[in-house]
């Protein structure tokens, strides 16, 4: 690839702010309903509701031990890349709360807006190299190396996840609304993440 077409480093730095606020705002539409989702962060949700603990420093402490992967699989830049957009999405969504409320949601509005913001944020850090850490290192690593749809292979990663939110929650229609929500984010990513038709990094 020509120099030319790799991104400069304020162009990935702002694809990084915007994929990581997307997200957290995706998040916050997910928590106010009591709904989870899948991936690390639905792990961490999962663990907030279920001890009482912050998502955000819950979710940067489960995609430590990811970065090992990242580093010998992915690279150097990727790596950096993704520690920053976990630590912005981690502190985001512990000033979110403090300004943005909700008087009503709808489950089924908060899994879909989920889904949107969430898997247009995630598109920023994939085009800009960079993911959220966890499945989502695991996921674009198995996309470039074998072809496997990244959207897919999170996507199987949920149908696990899942089983388990069901053992946490007590309402299983909030785990089925759930799953819309991420059914919506993983087909955003499987449709529109594809190296033929975007390649800069």
């Amino acid at each position: 690839m020509s120099e030319a077409r790799r991104h400069t480093p304020l162009e990935d730095a702002q694809g990084l702010v915007v994929g990581c606020l997307l997200c957290a705002l995706g998040l916050e539409f997910l928590t106010a309903s009591g709904l989870v989702t899948g991936q690390t962060a639905g792990l961490a949700v999962l663990i907030a509701y279920a001890s009482g603990w912050a998502f955000g420093p819950v979710f940067f402490v489960i995609n430590l031990p990811f970065y090992a992967l990242a580093a010998a699989r992915m690279g150097r830049a990727f790596t950096l890349k993704t520690f920053a957009a976990v630590a912005l999405l981690s502190g985001f969504t512990m000033v979110l709360p403090h300004l943005v409320s909700f008087d009503r949601l709808d489950p089924v509005a908060a899994a879909l807006l989920f889904g949107v913001t969430a898997g247009a944020g995630l598109l920023a850090l994939f085009r800009h190299g960079a993911s959220l850490g966890g499945v989502g290192i695991v996921a674009v690593y198995l996309q470039d190396r074998i072809g496997w749809k990244a959207g897919w292979v999170q996507l199987a990663f949920d149908a696990v996840l899942f089983a388990a939110a069901l053992a946490v929650l007590d309402d299983w229609r909030l785990v089925a609304i759930s799953l819309l929500g991420a059914a919506t984010v993983n087909a955003i990513i499987a449709v529109n993440h594809r190296r033929d038709r975007y390649i800069a990094t």
